[in-house]
Protein backbone atom coordinates (compact mmCIF):
# COMPACT_ATOMS: atom_id res chain seq x y z
CA UNK A 1 0.00 0.00 0.00
CA UNK A 2 0.89 3.82 -0.11
CA UNK A 3 1.00 6.23 2.29
CA UNK A 4 -1.80 9.04 1.79
CA UNK A 5 0.96 11.68 0.91
CA UNK A 6 2.51 9.41 -1.45
CA UNK A 7 -1.08 8.60 -3.05
CA UNK A 8 -1.31 12.28 -3.18
CA UNK A 9 2.05 12.66 -4.95
CA UNK A 10 1.48 10.09 -7.36
CA UNK A 11 -2.06 10.68 -8.79
CA UNK A 12 -1.77 14.41 -8.88
CA UNK A 13 -0.66 15.56 -12.36
CA UNK A 14 -1.34 19.21 -12.61
CA UNK A 15 0.38 22.68 -13.17
CA UNK A 16 3.34 22.94 -10.50
CA UNK A 17 2.40 19.28 -9.08
CA UNK A 18 6.02 17.51 -8.92
CA UNK A 19 3.85 14.57 -10.97
CA UNK A 20 2.84 17.39 -13.34
CA UNK A 21 6.36 18.50 -13.91
CA UNK A 22 7.57 14.97 -14.71
CA UNK A 23 5.06 14.23 -17.45
CA UNK A 24 5.64 17.29 -19.13
CA UNK A 25 9.03 16.46 -19.87
CA UNK A 26 7.57 13.89 -22.48
CA UNK A 27 5.91 14.06 -25.44
CA UNK A 28 2.13 13.44 -24.96
CA UNK A 29 -0.70 12.65 -27.41
CA UNK A 30 -3.06 14.59 -27.95
CA UNK A 31 -5.15 14.61 -30.73
CA UNK A 32 -6.22 12.07 -32.97
CA UNK A 33 -5.14 13.24 -36.31
CA UNK A 34 -8.66 12.97 -37.41
CA UNK A 35 -9.37 15.73 -35.18
CA UNK A 36 -7.72 18.32 -37.21
CA UNK A 37 -8.23 16.70 -40.40
CA UNK A 38 -8.65 19.94 -43.00
CA UNK A 39 -7.52 23.22 -42.75
CA UNK A 40 -9.55 25.86 -41.20
CA UNK A 41 -11.68 23.35 -39.24
CA UNK A 42 -13.49 24.05 -36.43
CA UNK A 43 -11.24 24.44 -33.44
CA UNK A 44 -11.05 21.33 -30.76
CA UNK A 45 -11.25 21.82 -26.74
CA UNK A 46 -8.29 20.17 -25.50
CA UNK A 47 -7.78 19.49 -21.45
CA UNK A 48 -4.53 17.75 -20.69
CA UNK A 49 -2.74 17.63 -17.21
CA UNK A 50 -5.73 19.88 -15.82
CA UNK A 51 -4.63 22.45 -18.27
CA UNK A 52 -7.47 23.71 -20.51
CA UNK A 53 -6.24 24.17 -23.79
CA UNK A 54 -7.77 25.08 -27.27
CA UNK A 55 -5.98 23.16 -30.37
CA UNK A 56 -6.64 24.22 -34.54
CA UNK A 57 -4.94 23.54 -38.13
CA UNK A 58 -4.79 27.08 -40.08
CA UNK A 59 -5.06 27.64 -43.64
CA UNK A 60 -1.70 26.60 -44.49
CA UNK A 61 -1.92 23.56 -42.33
CA UNK A 62 -0.08 24.32 -39.23
CA UNK A 63 -0.85 22.72 -36.01
CA UNK A 64 -1.73 25.09 -33.28
CA UNK A 65 -2.45 24.02 -29.27
CA UNK A 66 -3.14 27.20 -26.94
CA UNK A 67 -4.66 28.56 -23.96
CA UNK A 68 -8.02 28.29 -24.66
CA UNK A 69 -9.28 31.64 -23.72
CA UNK A 70 -9.02 34.99 -25.41
CA UNK A 71 -6.37 37.58 -23.58
CA UNK A 72 -9.02 40.10 -23.64
CA UNK A 73 -11.87 39.23 -21.76
CA UNK A 74 -11.25 35.43 -21.70
CA UNK A 75 -13.98 33.93 -23.52
CA UNK A 76 -13.19 30.15 -25.13
CA UNK A 77 -12.00 30.69 -28.23
CA UNK A 78 -13.46 27.39 -29.33
CA UNK A 79 -16.35 29.43 -30.12
CA UNK A 80 -13.41 31.20 -32.51
CA UNK A 81 -13.57 31.83 -36.64
CA UNK A 82 -10.90 29.83 -38.03
CA UNK A 83 -10.18 31.63 -41.17
CA UNK A 84 -7.40 33.07 -42.72
CA UNK A 85 -4.36 32.04 -40.51
CA UNK A 86 -5.50 32.51 -37.16
CA UNK A 87 -8.28 32.07 -34.71
CA UNK A 88 -10.12 34.93 -33.96
CA UNK A 89 -12.40 35.03 -30.84
CA UNK A 90 -16.04 35.86 -32.22
CA UNK A 91 -16.44 38.63 -28.84
CA UNK A 92 -14.14 41.57 -29.84
CA UNK A 93 -12.28 40.16 -33.11
CA UNK A 94 -8.46 39.16 -31.58
CA UNK A 95 -7.28 37.01 -34.22
CA UNK A 96 -4.25 34.64 -32.71
CA UNK A 97 -1.99 32.56 -34.83
CA UNK A 98 -0.48 29.02 -34.48
CA UNK A 99 2.14 30.17 -31.68
CA UNK A 100 -0.97 31.64 -29.61
CA UNK A 101 1.00 35.11 -30.93
CA UNK A 102 -2.21 37.82 -31.27
CA UNK A 103 -1.74 39.46 -34.56
CA UNK A 104 -4.98 42.02 -34.75
CA UNK A 105 -7.02 43.66 -32.31
CA UNK A 106 -9.61 45.24 -34.50
CA UNK A 107 -10.25 47.95 -32.27
CA UNK A 108 -6.17 49.48 -31.98
CA UNK A 109 -4.46 51.27 -34.75
CA UNK A 110 -1.98 48.82 -35.94
CA UNK A 111 0.40 51.45 -35.63
CA UNK A 112 0.27 51.09 -31.59
CA UNK A 113 1.55 47.53 -31.89
CA UNK A 114 -0.43 46.49 -29.34
CA UNK A 115 -1.18 42.99 -30.40
CA UNK A 116 2.44 42.48 -30.63
CA UNK A 117 2.23 42.21 -27.16
CA UNK A 118 -0.41 40.28 -26.59
CA UNK A 119 0.74 36.31 -26.75
CA UNK A 120 -1.24 33.07 -25.17
CA UNK A 121 0.77 30.23 -23.67
CA UNK A 122 1.49 27.68 -26.83
CA UNK A 123 2.76 24.13 -27.12
CA UNK A 124 4.25 22.26 -29.84
CA UNK A 125 1.74 20.42 -31.85
CA UNK A 126 2.99 17.56 -34.47
CA UNK A 127 1.48 14.76 -35.98
CA UNK A 128 3.13 11.16 -36.32
CA UNK A 129 1.71 7.79 -36.71
CA UNK A 130 -2.26 9.17 -37.04
CA UNK A 131 -1.87 11.36 -33.50
CA UNK A 132 -1.10 14.57 -32.79
CA UNK A 133 1.74 14.54 -30.29
CA UNK A 134 2.17 17.68 -27.90
CA UNK A 135 5.42 18.55 -25.56
CA UNK A 136 4.45 20.58 -22.41
CA UNK A 137 7.23 21.08 -20.54
CA UNK A 138 10.41 23.93 -20.58
CA UNK A 139 11.37 24.41 -24.39
CA UNK A 140 14.87 24.20 -23.52
CA UNK A 141 14.44 20.26 -22.44
CA UNK A 142 12.35 19.31 -24.92
CA UNK A 143 13.36 15.79 -26.43
CA UNK A 144 13.40 14.47 -30.15
CA UNK A 145 10.00 13.65 -31.12
CA UNK A 146 8.68 10.34 -30.24
CA UNK A 147 9.25 6.51 -32.17
CA UNK A 148 7.12 4.11 -30.59
CA UNK A 149 7.00 1.50 -33.34
CA UNK A 150 3.45 1.69 -34.37
CA UNK A 151 3.63 5.52 -34.66
CA UNK A 152 6.44 4.38 -37.77
CA UNK A 153 5.24 1.57 -39.38
CA UNK A 154 3.11 2.29 -42.34
CA UNK A 155 -0.22 3.31 -42.13
CA UNK A 156 -1.73 0.09 -43.71
CA UNK A 157 -0.41 -1.90 -41.07
CA UNK A 158 -1.43 0.26 -37.66
CA UNK A 159 -4.89 1.19 -35.88
CA UNK A 160 -5.11 4.08 -33.14
CA UNK A 161 -8.13 5.21 -31.24
CA UNK A 162 -8.96 6.76 -27.56
CA UNK A 163 -11.55 6.61 -25.16
CA UNK A 164 -12.55 8.95 -22.07
CA UNK A 165 -12.02 6.77 -19.08
CA UNK A 166 -13.57 8.58 -16.24
CA UNK A 167 -11.18 7.82 -13.45
CA UNK A 168 -7.45 8.79 -12.38
CA UNK A 169 -4.44 7.56 -14.76
CA UNK A 170 -2.81 5.81 -12.63
CA UNK A 171 -5.19 3.12 -11.60
CA UNK A 172 -5.61 2.95 -15.13
CA UNK A 173 -2.36 2.58 -15.80
CA UNK A 174 -2.21 0.05 -13.25
CA UNK A 175 -4.53 -2.14 -15.06
CA UNK A 176 -2.86 -1.98 -18.20
CA UNK A 177 0.44 -3.50 -16.42
CA UNK A 178 -1.22 -6.46 -14.55
CA UNK A 179 -1.17 -9.77 -16.30
CA UNK A 180 -2.47 -11.32 -13.28
CA UNK A 181 -5.86 -10.53 -13.98
CA UNK A 182 -6.52 -11.92 -17.92
CA UNK A 183 -6.63 -14.89 -16.03
CA UNK A 184 -10.11 -14.02 -14.21
CA UNK A 185 -11.61 -10.79 -15.92
CA UNK A 186 -10.79 -11.68 -19.25
CA UNK A 187 -11.49 -15.26 -19.02
CA UNK A 188 -14.88 -15.22 -21.30
CA UNK A 189 -12.94 -13.52 -24.40
CA UNK A 190 -10.31 -14.59 -24.73
CA UNK A 191 -11.37 -17.27 -27.18
CA UNK A 192 -14.26 -15.05 -28.40
CA UNK A 193 -13.03 -11.88 -29.76
CA UNK A 194 -11.44 -11.93 -33.42
CA UNK A 195 -8.31 -9.86 -32.14
CA UNK A 196 -7.58 -12.99 -29.43
CA UNK A 197 -9.17 -16.24 -30.32
CA UNK A 198 -7.23 -18.82 -31.64
CA UNK A 199 -3.61 -18.39 -29.92
CA UNK A 200 -1.92 -21.40 -28.20
CA UNK A 201 -1.04 -18.77 -25.31
CA UNK A 202 -4.90 -18.53 -24.45
CA UNK A 203 -4.58 -21.71 -22.83
CA UNK A 204 -1.67 -21.07 -20.28
CA UNK A 205 -3.75 -18.38 -19.56
CA UNK A 206 -7.19 -19.89 -18.69
CA UNK A 207 -5.06 -23.38 -17.16
CA UNK A 208 -3.11 -21.12 -14.81
CA UNK A 209 -4.50 -18.49 -12.70
CA UNK A 210 -1.22 -18.41 -10.28
CA UNK A 211 1.64 -16.65 -12.63
CA UNK A 212 4.56 -15.96 -10.74
CA UNK A 213 5.88 -12.24 -11.64
CA UNK A 214 9.65 -11.10 -12.22
CA UNK A 215 9.85 -7.29 -12.49
CA UNK A 216 13.58 -5.53 -13.96
CA UNK A 217 14.06 -2.15 -14.76
CA UNK A 218 15.30 -1.12 -18.49
CA UNK A 219 16.24 2.13 -19.80
CA UNK A 220 12.63 3.89 -20.16
CA UNK A 221 11.14 1.74 -17.41
CA UNK A 222 10.14 -1.72 -16.49
CA UNK A 223 10.09 -5.53 -17.84
CA UNK A 224 7.44 -6.87 -16.57
CA UNK A 225 7.45 -10.94 -16.69
CA UNK A 226 4.76 -12.91 -15.80
CA UNK A 227 5.74 -16.66 -16.03
CA UNK A 228 2.84 -19.88 -16.34
CA UNK A 229 2.93 -23.39 -16.67
CA UNK A 230 3.74 -25.33 -20.55
CA UNK A 231 4.60 -28.40 -21.35
CA UNK A 232 7.35 -30.32 -20.50
CA UNK A 233 8.35 -28.73 -17.80
CA UNK A 234 8.99 -25.45 -19.61
CA UNK A 235 6.99 -21.48 -18.60
CA UNK A 236 4.82 -19.43 -20.94
CA UNK A 237 6.34 -16.03 -20.64
CA UNK A 238 4.16 -12.64 -21.32
CA UNK A 239 6.85 -10.01 -20.67
CA UNK A 240 5.06 -6.30 -20.47
CA UNK A 241 6.98 -3.44 -21.58
CA UNK A 242 6.17 -0.21 -19.47
CA UNK A 243 7.91 3.21 -20.46
CA UNK A 244 7.52 6.12 -18.74
CA UNK A 245 5.71 7.42 -17.68
CA UNK A 246 2.38 5.75 -19.45
CA UNK A 247 3.37 3.83 -21.98
CA UNK A 248 2.12 0.12 -22.78
CA UNK A 249 3.00 -2.64 -24.95
CA UNK A 250 0.85 -5.74 -24.34
CA UNK A 251 2.46 -9.01 -24.85
CA UNK A 252 0.55 -10.59 -28.47
CA UNK A 253 -1.14 -13.75 -29.17
CA UNK A 254 -0.15 -15.92 -32.29
CA UNK A 255 -0.14 -14.04 -35.07
CA UNK A 256 -2.33 -11.07 -33.95
CA UNK A 257 -1.45 -7.50 -33.95
CA UNK A 258 0.64 -6.40 -31.24
CA UNK A 259 -1.56 -3.62 -28.86
CA UNK A 260 -0.92 -1.43 -26.03
CA UNK A 261 -1.94 1.72 -24.35
CA UNK A 262 -1.57 5.50 -23.54
CA UNK A 263 -2.39 6.30 -20.38
CA UNK A 264 -2.98 10.20 -20.16
CA UNK A 265 -4.22 12.60 -17.57
CA UNK A 266 -7.22 14.67 -18.44
CA UNK A 267 -7.14 15.81 -15.01
CA UNK A 268 -6.99 14.05 -11.74
CA UNK A 269 -10.05 12.65 -11.94
CA UNK A 270 -10.54 11.87 -16.18
CA UNK A 271 -8.15 10.10 -17.95
CA UNK A 272 -7.44 9.43 -21.78
CA UNK A 273 -7.23 5.60 -22.80
CA UNK A 274 -5.20 5.67 -26.06
CA UNK A 275 -5.21 2.06 -27.78
CA UNK A 276 -2.41 0.61 -30.94
CA UNK A 277 -2.48 -2.39 -32.54
CA UNK A 278 -0.16 -3.05 -35.45
CA UNK A 279 1.59 -5.46 -37.28
CA UNK A 280 5.47 -4.93 -37.65
CA UNK A 281 5.79 -6.89 -40.82
CA UNK A 282 2.22 -6.75 -43.03
CA UNK A 283 -0.77 -4.63 -43.28
CA UNK A 284 -3.77 -5.44 -41.01
CA UNK A 285 -6.11 -7.16 -42.75
CA UNK A 286 -9.96 -6.20 -43.66
CA UNK A 287 -11.92 -8.20 -41.29
CA UNK A 288 -8.62 -6.79 -38.36
CA UNK A 289 -9.65 -3.14 -39.52
CA UNK A 290 -12.99 -4.03 -39.17
CA UNK A 291 -13.46 -5.54 -35.65
CA UNK A 292 -11.24 -2.12 -34.15
CA UNK A 293 -13.46 -0.03 -35.64
CA UNK A 294 -16.26 -2.64 -34.18
CA UNK A 295 -14.74 -1.60 -30.76
CA UNK A 296 -13.44 -5.57 -30.35
CA UNK A 297 -9.77 -6.19 -29.24
CA UNK A 298 -8.44 -3.27 -26.25
CA UNK A 299 -11.10 -0.70 -28.35
CA UNK A 300 -14.48 0.32 -27.78
CA UNK A 301 -18.04 1.79 -29.49
CA UNK A 302 -18.53 5.35 -28.84
CA UNK A 303 -21.67 7.75 -28.14
CA UNK A 304 -22.10 8.81 -31.39
CA UNK A 305 -19.99 12.08 -31.33
CA UNK A 306 -18.07 11.31 -28.92
CA UNK A 307 -15.11 9.67 -28.07
CA UNK A 308 -16.85 8.13 -24.33
CA UNK A 309 -17.64 4.65 -24.64
CA UNK A 310 -21.12 3.17 -25.02
CA UNK A 311 -21.04 1.14 -22.57
CA UNK A 312 -20.30 3.23 -19.57
CA UNK A 313 -20.96 3.54 -15.63
CA UNK A 314 -24.31 5.74 -16.36
CA UNK A 315 -25.36 2.14 -17.72
CA UNK A 316 -23.60 -0.26 -15.63
CA UNK A 317 -21.54 -1.02 -18.51
CA UNK A 318 -24.45 -2.78 -20.14
CA UNK A 319 -23.60 -5.54 -17.79
CA UNK A 320 -25.32 -9.00 -18.28
CA UNK A 321 -26.27 -10.41 -15.14
CA UNK A 322 -27.57 -13.72 -16.61
CA UNK A 323 -24.50 -14.23 -18.90
CA UNK A 324 -21.90 -14.11 -15.77
CA UNK A 325 -24.04 -16.39 -13.99
CA UNK A 326 -23.92 -18.80 -16.82
CA UNK A 327 -20.79 -18.48 -17.05
CA UNK A 328 -20.59 -16.95 -21.11
CA UNK A 329 -19.11 -14.14 -19.54
CA UNK A 330 -16.88 -13.89 -16.36
CA UNK A 331 -17.40 -10.43 -15.74
CA UNK A 332 -20.74 -10.17 -17.47
CA UNK A 333 -19.22 -7.23 -19.18
CA UNK A 334 -18.66 -7.34 -23.17
CA UNK A 335 -15.29 -6.35 -24.75
CA UNK A 336 -11.68 -6.00 -23.05
CA UNK A 337 -11.56 -2.77 -22.68
CA UNK A 338 -14.90 -1.95 -21.06
CA UNK A 339 -14.20 -5.26 -18.45
CA UNK A 340 -10.87 -2.89 -17.55
CA UNK A 341 -12.83 0.20 -17.36
CA UNK A 342 -15.75 -0.87 -15.59
CA UNK A 343 -13.22 -2.37 -12.16
CA UNK A 344 -11.01 0.77 -12.55
CA UNK A 345 -14.10 3.33 -12.80
CA UNK A 346 -15.66 1.09 -9.39
CA UNK A 347 -12.92 2.38 -7.74
CA UNK A 348 -13.64 6.24 -7.32
CA UNK A 349 -12.23 8.87 -9.19
CA UNK A 350 -8.71 8.54 -7.21
CA UNK A 351 -8.16 4.98 -5.74
CA UNK A 352 -7.34 5.19 -1.79
CA UNK A 353 -4.16 2.99 -2.12
CA UNK A 354 -4.07 3.37 1.56
CA UNK A 355 -6.42 1.08 1.87
CA UNK A 356 -5.32 -1.73 -0.36
CA UNK A 357 -3.27 -5.58 0.19
CA UNK A 358 -1.01 -5.94 -2.31
CA UNK A 359 0.26 -9.79 -3.07
CA UNK A 360 3.22 -11.02 -5.48
CA UNK A 361 1.45 -10.92 -8.53
CA UNK A 362 1.51 -6.83 -7.93
CA UNK A 363 5.14 -6.47 -8.14
CA UNK A 364 5.03 -4.60 -11.45
CA UNK A 365 2.50 -2.60 -10.20
CA UNK A 366 4.56 -1.88 -6.78
CA UNK A 367 7.68 -0.88 -8.56
CA UNK A 368 6.23 1.33 -11.70
CA UNK A 369 4.81 3.38 -8.21
CA UNK A 370 7.76 3.53 -7.24
CA UNK A 371 10.01 4.57 -10.60
CA UNK A 372 7.67 7.39 -10.89
CA UNK A 373 8.03 8.69 -7.48
CA UNK A 374 11.67 8.16 -7.47
CA UNK A 375 11.82 9.94 -11.34
CA UNK A 376 9.03 12.93 -10.06
CA UNK A 377 11.47 13.87 -7.03
CA UNK A 378 14.65 13.50 -9.08
CA UNK A 379 13.29 16.19 -11.66
CA UNK A 380 12.70 18.66 -8.66
CA UNK A 381 16.81 18.18 -8.34
CA UNK A 382 17.38 19.27 -11.74
CA UNK A 383 17.78 15.17 -13.26
CA UNK A 384 15.76 14.38 -15.97
CA UNK A 385 13.86 11.71 -15.86
CA UNK A 386 14.35 8.38 -17.83
CA UNK A 387 12.11 7.16 -20.99
CA UNK A 388 12.24 10.52 -23.14
CA UNK A 389 15.52 8.88 -25.77
CA UNK A 390 13.49 7.50 -28.70
CA UNK A 391 15.60 4.20 -28.55
CA UNK A 392 13.72 3.42 -25.23
CA UNK A 393 10.53 3.53 -27.47
CA UNK A 394 11.89 1.35 -29.79
CA UNK A 395 10.41 -2.06 -28.12
CA UNK A 396 8.31 -4.39 -28.01
CA UNK A 397 6.22 -6.94 -25.58
CA UNK A 398 6.58 -11.29 -26.29
CA UNK A 399 4.98 -13.61 -25.41
CA UNK A 400 7.25 -16.92 -25.69
CA UNK A 401 8.05 -20.72 -23.84
CA UNK A 402 11.62 -20.95 -22.44
CA UNK A 403 12.74 -23.78 -20.11
CA UNK A 404 13.08 -23.32 -16.54
CA UNK A 405 16.64 -22.65 -15.91
CA UNK A 406 17.26 -19.12 -18.18
CA UNK A 407 16.44 -15.60 -17.10
CA UNK A 408 13.75 -14.11 -19.53
CA UNK A 409 15.17 -10.86 -19.80
CA UNK A 410 18.52 -12.52 -21.30
CA UNK A 411 16.01 -15.19 -23.53
CA UNK A 412 14.14 -12.38 -24.81
CA UNK A 413 17.04 -9.86 -25.13
CA UNK A 414 16.86 -9.61 -28.66
CA UNK A 415 12.66 -9.93 -29.35
CA UNK A 416 12.11 -7.12 -27.25
CA UNK A 417 13.72 -4.50 -29.62
CA UNK A 418 11.09 -3.31 -32.25
CA UNK A 419 12.82 -4.47 -35.44
CA UNK A 420 12.07 -3.07 -39.07
CA UNK A 421 11.01 -6.03 -40.86
CA UNK A 422 11.58 -8.41 -38.13
CA UNK A 423 8.09 -10.47 -37.24
CA UNK A 424 7.36 -10.14 -33.53
CA UNK A 425 7.68 -13.45 -30.70
CA UNK A 426 4.45 -14.48 -30.26
CA UNK A 427 2.68 -17.61 -28.63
Amino acid sequence: MLRAEQNELVTRTGPGTAMGELFRRYWIPALLAEELADRDCPPVRVKLLSERLIAFRDTQGRLGLMDEFCAHRGVSLWFGRNEESGLRCPYHGWKYDVTGQCVEVPSEPEESGFCKRIKLKSYPLVERGGVLWTYMGPPDTQPPLPEYEFATVPAKQTFVSKRLQECNYLQAMEGGIDSSHVSFLHRGALNQDPLFKGAKGNQYNLRDAQPKFEVVESDGGLLIGARRNAENGNYYWRITQWVMPFFTVIPPRGDHPIHGHFWVPIDDENCWAWSYDYHPTRELTAVELQAMKDGHGVHVKYVPGTYRPAQNKDNDYLMDRRAQKEGRSFSGIDGFAMQDASVQESMGPIQDRTKENLVSTDNGIIMARHRLMKAAKALEKGIEPPGRDPVTHRVRSVSVILPPDVAFKDAAKEALKAQAGVAHTSV
